[in-house]
């Protein structure tokens, strides 16, 4: 069906190949506008406001972070979403891109495919941004007689927050080329285990606060930092050197922010405070050898120290740009050997009884 009013696109690059390109890889669904530089950028953004920006930046005159900072200063135009285009495989620089406000970054030369999808995320993630907006405007406004109006609103709000996490959980297992769908296992796996404990009666003073459904969703952040690592680390089909291992694990602190700047001052948030616990913890171990903080037992916090099992053991189950699937078997006997070492033995009782459960999920991936 032909879309008659296209959204508008701005495709910057002093390259006019790079330029060509795009325009062809796009113009079937959106309305693309080509500059050459950034100065002609902010010329046409006079008269035309696109939708979003893919902006190169390494070009004469004005580079596309000069340009950045001068988008994000200007009232009309800081709300923009802007892609960075790069050649460069350079792990600073992408990372001071987006602290200036750059939602991601493709390589160049890029792959049409992949460029429409990160568009078409990004504009999702747009419009949704904005449908929660004008719902919270909406609901400011409400009389406070009117329950049953709020209970809708509210309702309409939870599912469009379940479609902006699975757009960027879909957009995080993009960036490392995972297959499968890693998110939605481990939020089941999750599931299994939550629901587990608090059956048991185990940890009741932390448990009877917990709000099991809210957690799941929650958990889905767990690898939210990976946004920001390099292509070239998350796709490396062989063994990262001990330079790139670092830069990847700075996904948990790059998580972590990212979730804080999200709360904004509203510290209160339970989804926001479980999703920190969950980005900021997942990689720590039982014996104290992991990251980033190398805590150890119970200081690792109760809901770090399930996230690292149900990850773990998808990690195993799947295939990997670097590996290939582990049999459930084999994944068992890993984790098992890995008890009192990389997680709480307590926890993995509770793996243990729950295994024919685990399995199931892995095998419908």
């Amino acid at each position: 069906m032909e879309n008659n009013n296209p959204k508008l696109i701005m495709l910057v690059d002093d390259n006019g190949t790079n330029l060509l390109a795009g325009k062809a890889a796009l113009s079937e669904g959106y309305k693309v506008h080509t500059a050459g530089s950034a100065a002609i950028m902010l010329e046409a953004l006079e008269w035309s406001k696109p939708e979003l920006i893919l902006l190169d930046v390494d070009m004469p005159e004005m580079d596309g972070f000069e340009a950045i900072r001068i988008l994000k200063e200007r009232p009309e135009t800081q709300d923009i979403p802007v892609i960075f285009l790069t050649a460069m495989n350079d792990s600073a620089n992408e990372l001071k891109g987006l602290e200036l406000g750059a939602v991601d970054y493709i390589a160049k030369p890029f792959s049409p495919p992949l460029l429409r999808k990160r568009v078409e995320l990004h504009l999702i993630l747009k419009d949704q941004k904005r449908v929660l907006e004008e719902q919270k405007i909406e609901l400011q406004n409400y009389n406070y007689n009117l329950q049953y109006m709020v209970e809708e609103k509210t309702k309409t709000i939870l599912k469009l927050q379940n479609k902006l996490l699975a757009a960027m959980a879909e957009m995080v297992e993009g960036r490392d080329g995972v297959t499968g769908n890693h998110i939605a296992r481990t939020r089941q796996y999750m599931r299994i285990l939550l629901s587990a404990i608090t059956n048991a009666d185990v940890w009741a003073e932390e448990t009877s606060k917990w709000d099991i459904e809210l957690l799941c969703q929650s958990c889905q952040l767990h690898d939210v930092g990976k946004i920001a690592i390099s292509d070239v680390i998350l796709k490396k089909p062989g063994k990262l050197t001990d330079e790139e291992f670092a830069e990847m694990q700075q996904h948990v602190a790059i998580g972590v922010g990212f979730i804080e700047n999200l709360e904004d001052g509203d510290s209160d948030s339970a989804f926001l405070h479980y999703a920190k616990i969950f980005a900021g913890f997942h990689h720590e171990k039982w014996d104290g050898t992991g990251y980033p903080y190398g805590h150890s037992g119970k200081d690792i916090p109760l809901l770090g120290r399930l996230m690292a099992i149900v990850d773990v053991y998808d990690a195993l189950t799947s295939e990997r740009p670097y590996k290939k699937a582990f049999s459930h078997g084999d994944a068992i006997h890993i984790i098992m050997d890995g008890k009192g070492k990389h997680f709480d033995p307590a926890l993995i009782s509770f793996f243990e009884d729950n295994l024919e459960m685990f399995n199931r999920i892995a095998n419908d991936q």
